[in-house]
C-alpha cells in the first residue's frame, strides 16, 4: 500500500499555536468575561448569545478570516451549511475523484448537487477542468486523505484555483487537520474552512466555519432561532477545549510515528507491514500476515482498547482505538477489511498499544 502523509506540527510548534490562541482570547475577552460560563438566547440587539459571538470573533481573529460561525451538526453540519449558502439544487461543484466520506456524500445527495470529479493529484487535469467547466460554482477539497495514495498539496491546489478562477469559492473540509497541519484551508487562501469542534476535544455536536462574511452571514440568518444556535455556555466550553487541543494532538502524533517504527521493527511478529496514513485522523494502518483483522479487533476490546469511534478523536476517546480501516480506504481496497486494522494511540503511548495487540493475538493463537 502506497501512502502519502500530511506534515504535522511537532510539540514546540503546537505550543506556539496554543500561545497564539490564548493571545486571541486575551484580545477579545477581559478576565471577568472569560470566567463567565456563558449566556443564553436570542439576545435583543445581538440576535444570538453574546458569549457565542465573542468566541466566534476570537476564532476569526485566530484563523485570520473575515468571520466565523459555530453551528449545529459538528463537521458535517458545517459543510452542509456552507454548501447550502453557496449553491442550489442541481448546481455543479468540483470534487476529488476518490471515495467520498459517506456523510459528505449524503449532503451531496440531499442537496441534489452534481459533482464534476477530477484527480486533484494531477495538476494538469485540475487546470483543464477549471477552464472547461465554468458551470461549477464551488471547488470542494478535503484536506485529509481520501485514499492511501493521495499526494496533492492543498496550498498548491488552492493557488491554482485562485489564479485560474479567482471568483470560484473554495471550500475546504478541514476535519482531522486543524491543530495538526501548520495551516488549514483558509490560512492557505481558501474562502471557507469547515470542521468539527467535537474532534478537537470540544462538546458534542458543534461545527466551526471560518471564512468570508458573505456565506457566514447567510448561515447566521438561516439559523436565527434559539434552538438553531450554539449557546454561550457551549461556545465557552468549546473555546476552553481548543486551547489544549494542539499540544495533546502533537503528543498523539509523536506516539503514532513511534508505533509505526516499532511495528515495522517486529514488535508484533504477526504484522507484515505498518503505515502511517491520513485515513481521517493521522493513524497507523497495520497489515497482518493472515486475514485475522476482525478477530484482533474483537480481542483488543477485552484488553482495554476502544474498537469504535465516538467522534474519532473526541474528548471521550482516551483509550487507544483499534478498529477497522476507514470506509473511503475500504472503497479503494476492500481486502483491507480482512487483513488490516487502523490504530490511533489517542492519549496512550505506543507501548500500551503493542501490549494490547500482543495480548489479543495470544488469545487468538494461544501463543505468547
Amino acid at each position: 500500500m502506497q501512502t502519502s502523509v500530511l506534515p504535522v506540527m511537532d510539540v514546540e510548534e503546537a505550543k506556539q499555536k496554543q500561545f497564539e490562541l490564548v493571545q486571541a482570547i486575551s484580545a477579545e475577552f477581559s478576565g471577568n468575561q472569560f470566567f463567565s460560563q456563558g449566556d443564553l438566547g436570542v439576545v435583543p440587539g445581538e440576535g444570538s448569545p453574546v458569549q457565542t459571538k465573542k468566541v466566534e470573533s476570537t476564532l476569526a481573529s485566530f484563523f485570520g478570516t473575515e468571520s466565523c460561525v459555530l453551528v449545529r451538526g459538528a463537521g458535517t453540519g458545517a459543510i452542509r451549511e456552507v454548501l447550502a449558502s453557496l449553491v442550489n439544487a442541481g448546481d455543479s461543484l468540483f470534487m476529488h475523484a476518490s471515495p467520498v466520506y459517506k456523510t459528505t456524500q449524503s449532503t451531496i445527495d440531499m442537496m441534489g448537487l452534481v459533482p464534476v470529479y477530477l484527480d486533484y493529484n494531477d495538476p494538469g487535469e485540475v487546470k483543464q477542468a477549471l477552464q472547461n467547466h465554468s458551470e461549477c460554482g464551488v471547488f470542494y477539497v478535503q484536506h485529509s486523505r481520501q485514499k492511501p495514495n493521495d499526494h496533492y498539496d492543498l496550498g498548491s491546489v488552492i493557488q491554482m484555483v485562485k489564479e485560474l478562477r479567482p471568483n470560484l469559492s473554495i471550500v475546504v473540509d478541514d476535519n482531522y487537520t486543524v491543530f495538526k497541519a501548520n495551516h488549514i484551508g483558509v490560512e492557505l487562501g481558501a474562502a471557507y474552512s469547515c470542521f468539527s469542534g467535537f474532534k478537537l476535544l470540544g462538546p458534542p455536536g458543534i461545527g466551526i466555519i471560518a471564512g468570508r462574511k458573505a456565506a457566514i452571514e447567510a448561515i447566521q440568518e438561516r439559523n436565527y432561532s434559539g434552538g438553531g444556535q450554539v449557546q454561550g455556555y457551549e461556545a465557552m466550553e468549546l473555546l476552553r477545549s481548543l486551547v489544549t487541543a494542539s499540544v495533546l494532538i502533537a503528543v498523539q502524533n509523536e506516539e503514532t510515528d513511534k508505533l509505526e517504527n516499532k511495528l515495522n521493527q517486529g514488535a508484533v511478529p504477526q504484522i507484515k507491514k505498518a503505515y502511517v496514513t491520513n485515513s481521517q485522523s493521522k493513524n497507523v494502518v497495520a497489515e497482518f500476515k493472515e486475514p485475522i483483522a476482525d478477530q484482533v479487533i474483537k480481542q483488543c476490546e477485552k484488553h482495554g482498547a476502544a474498537v469504535y469511534p465516538v467522534g474519532a478523536e473526541s474528548r471521550f476517546e482516551v483509550l487507544p482505538m483499534i478498529y477497522r480501516v476507514s470506509g473511503s480506504f475500504l472503497d479503494e481496497d476492500p481486502d483491507l477489511l480482512k487483513t488490516a486494522i487502523r490504530i490511533n494511540p489517542m492519549r496512550a503511548d505506543a507501548e500500551l498499544v503493542i501490549q494490547i495487540l500482543k495480548s489479543a493475538l495470544k488469545d487468538i493463537t494461544g501463543k505468547g
